[in-house]
């Protein structure tokens, strides 16, 4: 039981026992609202901050990485824990785990970062120590935590440094030198103006009590205000070596990227556009150096596709409107499922993609991203809205059918029926359908038509008095809660003989007397139907989403369809079935017997035949595997390879079932990790066009079943939903978006497609832009970082993890430890498996094996140390982007 405070203390120091606004009321919350944000996670922060006070004991907080066993400890915080009273929760109560924050009795003196506070006497919440020890371990979280954010800015600082370093960066980097310094300075005044513009609206507005009233919380994340723009700038610098087109526009996202927080306003920050912002972003396009000359795209390898030109200022100046407008779009479709900086992150890479696609294989995921999401997002909207709002829906709530024949029952057997026997011997209710949980809503459709309602609303029941005589005639009225003195007495009783006359169920209240809670709108709106009506309108939404879906794939409009965008941007007229056709089965003969036979050879593209002498000396230089695929075929290769990864597929949930009744999740989780090793690290180099085109299809494919899944539209979404319950973490339960899978394809997927940006092409005929001439270890990158290195991190961790590192958290040294060992491992198997191949590489700095195996140390180092730090991004996705940044501008 919670202590009452004396009345003597000072108001100050009851506001651990007392919170007063509503944020402290929702900290205060037995439940943990993972779909509900805190203003400090926000896009962007609101007007007040919510006071988080430190627990009695401190635990481990909540990260985004995994090698804690990606985050199951947010599952162990969800069970509350036995109140002896209702309501909330008093400051000597045991706290459940770390989704539910409580108030500690002692608050340290942190919290005066945790809200600007200026000294007045109504948000007076600067709460000193009671005891020495209170401040000290104060001080030792903010120590670590500083020591942690220093750590995380030396690294990005480190990043930096080796992509400037590299000799072909360096080039870029001077002949856009102006819009580098115009954009760095910029960051960097608005960084310094900040504090400078709260001290002034501190003095303007409050009449502070300390000289300098401000204080940086320790739970600062700089994830946002850094990790957007500098990994936009330093990725778009590495792929302008070869692209320098796609330098500018990436310079002006880097602002647009930057939070709104930091850009002056007169009105208080909102999500809607900022002039000065959208100004701010646009400068960089129209400085004197670049009005002109950025027309195209100049490479030194001249069978690869070029850009015919670049943005124009038109473009430029929209790209603001456009990111703000997708930020807004992405965040409401993933609602709380993507932290801030992903976001931020997402949306530049999707405007990458759709601004700077020049390959086949960017077109095609341009088309399934953009083209196909957006006729989806159009036409599916409202009925998927619908569907999740019908599904939510229990079946007891629904109308019953008028038309339903009940069977006659004589008088007799009514009297003698178990259900007329337990309302008489343990005063069950006659209708069985009227439990307390079941009326404990309010639904119109249990009650009749208005005209019944109206007509009999009185009724009365005969009772016996206590002298055995019967009484008068009690009437009451039905669904009425209160009322005058003179009705409460008429109100008949709840438990009185047998008789014939049916009472009817009272619309407002349970048969136990509670009122019934308000119906939310979703089940209102649905309470007419019948379950079958329910069922019938289920499926018609869910056959009007697999049409629009099917629709927005086949049909056949340029812009709409998005067969019709494949075709003609990325595969140059040919039909896209026909020509999979042949990109996957024209060396085979029997299939080119069958299309010459039957005159398809104007709508399946089949390979030119090999040609024994000159093939043979074309592909003499490229290694034995080169010789070896030109010889059996392109096309069987990538049978082949398809074959292969099916294979790997199969074994792998075989292995994954067989692991289900001895290990632990997370175990079972980490196989899907080497799955992906098994099927892209060796296949990768052999045709990296082909992998990259199948990580875009099985991208799509994801996005689109997730969408399915989170519909809860029949008949694929319970399926999915219990094939992808047993793998789901904390990370999953943040928002609707079950993120693990799709997040592990795209950390392995990245690193490819920025490679092939960054490398020229060749090919002929039907494949013009689908053959790569070099390879380089850059490539599989993702797939070392994601399937190596964060799996060892999570099971060495989890199992011998106990040192765990400075600044607290879930993450040990001996995971560290694991994940840079791994990487280094698989860098240098890459390496290794590059030279064995006889691939022709990138390779301007002649490396030998020891200058390889100290970059792929270096960068192994960082990536543990930038895994271990990360807790404002997603390890799978941000650690593979800064492991390729590393491994491509060391030349590794």
């Amino acid at each position: 039981m919670c202590e009452s405070p004396d009345p003597s203390t000072p108001a100050s120091e009851h506001v651990s026992t007392y919170p007063s606004r509503p944020d402290d009321l929702r900290l205060l919350s037995r439940s943990p609202h993972p779909y509900t944000r805190r203003p400090s996670e926000l896009l962007e922060p609101s007007g007040s901050y919510p006071l988080r006070r430190d627990l009695a004991k401190e635990s481990s907080p909540p990260t985004d990485s995994g090698t804690e066993a990606d985050d199951e400890h947010f599952l162990k915080g969800l069970p509350a824990p036995r109140r002896p009273y209702k309501g909330l929760r008093g400051h000597t109560d045991v706290s459940s785990g770390t989704s539910t924050p409580l108030h500690a009795s002692t608050t340290p003196a942190d919290e005066d970062g945790r809200r600007v506070s200026f000294g007045a006497k109504q948000d007076a919440t600067w709460i000193q120590p009671s005891q020495p020890v209170a401040t000290d371990r104060w001080k030792r979280k903010r120590g670590r935590e500083i020591l942690r954010r220093s750590t995380e800015l030396f690294l990005l600082g480190s990043l930096s440094f080796s992509v400037c370093a590299n000799t072909d960066v360096r080039v870029i980097l001077l002949k856009s030198s102006q819009e580098i310094r115009y954009a760095t300075g910029v960051a960097a005044f608005l960084l310094v103006l900040y504090p400078l513009r709260l001290l002034v609206w501190a003095y303007w507005h409050r009449k502070p009590s300390k000289s300098l009233p401000i204080a940086v919380p320790s739970s600062f994340d700089p994830a946002p205000l850094f990790y957007p723009p500098i990994i936009t700038t330093l990725v778009s610098s590495l792929i302008a070596v070869n692209n320098p087109a796609a330098l500018l526009p990436n310079i002006i996202l880097a602002l647009c990227a930057l939070p709104q927080a930091l850009i002056p306003t007169p009105s208080p920050v909102g999500e809607g556009l900022s002039p000065l912002h959208w100004a701010v972003s646009c400068m960089p396009f129209f400085l004197p150096r670049h009005t002109s000359g950025l027309g195209s795209l100049q490479t030194d390898m001249g069978t690869a596709p070029t850009m015919s030109m670049a943005i124009s200022p038109e473009t430029a100046t929209l790209l603001y409107p456009l990111h703000r407008t997708l930020l807004g779009v992405l965040h409401a479709l993933t609602a709380t499922s993507l932290l801030p900086s992903e976001l931020q992150l997402l949306s530049v890479a999707l405007i990458n993609i759709l601004l700077l696609s020049v390959s086949s294989q960017a077109t095609i995921l341009r088309a399934m991203l953009w083209v196909g999401g957006l006729d989806i997002l159009v036409s599916c909207t409202q009925p998927i809205q619908w569907g999740i709002a019908l599904a939510r829906v229990p079946k007891w709530r629904f109308k019953r059918p008028s038309n339903t024949v009940k069977p006659s029952t004589s008088y007799l057997s009514m009297l003698m029926s178990w259900r007329r026997m337990r309302h008489d011997l343990f005063h069950a209710p006659l209708d069985s359908s009227s439990c307390s949980s079941c009326e404990a809503i309010d639904d119109p459709g249990d009650s009749p038509d208005p005209s019944a309602t109206t007509s009999k609303a009185l009724s009365r029941v005969r009772s016996i008095n206590v002298a055995g005589t019967q009484g008068t005639e009690a009437s009451f009225f039905s669904g009425i809660d209160g009322g005058d003195e003179t009705e409460r007495k008429t109100m008949a009783r709840r438990h009185t003989l047998p008789g014939t006359s049916k009472q009817r169920k009272s619309p407002t209240h349970t048969p136990s007397g509670r009122r019934k809670r308000a119906a939310s709108i979703s089940v209102k709106a649905f309470a007419s139907l019948t379950y079958k009506q329910a069922v019938f309108r289920k499926w018609t939404y869910a056959a009007w989403v697999y049409l629009c879906i099917i629709g927005a794939v086949f049909i056949p409009l340029p812009v709409v369809g998005v067969k019709e965008v494949v075709m003609y941007d990325a595969l140059h007229g040919d039909e896209p079935v026909g020509w999979a056709l042949g990109y996957l089965f024209g060396n085979l003969q029997w299939f080119r017997w069958q299309v010459v036979s039957h005159n398809l050879g104007r709508w399946i593209c089949l390979p030119p035949i090999l040609r024994r002498g000159t093939d043979a000396a074309e592909f003499g230089g490229h290694g034995w595997i080169e010789n070896y695929r030109a010889s059996l075929g392109e096309a069987n290769t990538r049978l082949l390879l398809s074959a292969y990864c099916i294979v790997v597929i199969a074994i792998g949930l075989v292995v994954v079932y067989r692991l289900s009744p001895v290990c632990e999740v997370d175990t079972r989780r980490k196989v899907f990790h080497f799955m992906m090793v098994a099927m892209f690290l060796p296949a990768t180099y052999v045709d990296p066009c082909f992998v990259a085109l199948a990580l875009s299809i099985v991208l799509a494919a994801f996005l689109l079943l997730d969408l399915l899944r989170a519909s809860q539209l029949p008949p694929l979404s319970k399926p999915l939903a219990y094939f992808l319950a047993p793998y789901v973490d904390g990370r999953d339960l943040r928002g609707p978006v079950v993120i693990s899978h799709i997040f592990l394809l795209i950390g392995c997927a990245i690193p490819l497609w920025l490679s092939l940006g960054s490398l020229g092409r060749s090919g002929d005929g039907h494949l013009l832009g689908w053959e790569v001439p070099t390879r380089e270890v850059a490539m599989v990158s993702g797939v070392v970082c994601v399937g190596l290195g964060d799996a060892a991190a999570s099971l060495v961790g989890r199992r011998h993890g106990r040192r765990k590192w400075l600044w607290g958290g879930g993450k040990s040294l001996e995971g560290s430890v694991a994940f840079a060992t791994a990487v280094f491992l698989g860098l240098m198997a890459a390496h290794t498996w590059l030279r064995l191949g006889g691939w022709s590489t990138n390779d301007h700095y002649g490396t030998t094996w020891q200058t390889t195996m100290q970059g792929a140390g270096m960068c192994a180092g960082l990536a543990s140390l930038t895994e271990a730090v990360l807790t404002g991004g997603n390890d799978n996705v941000v650690v593979p982007v800064i492991l390729w940044t590393c491994v491509k501008s060391l030349g590794v």
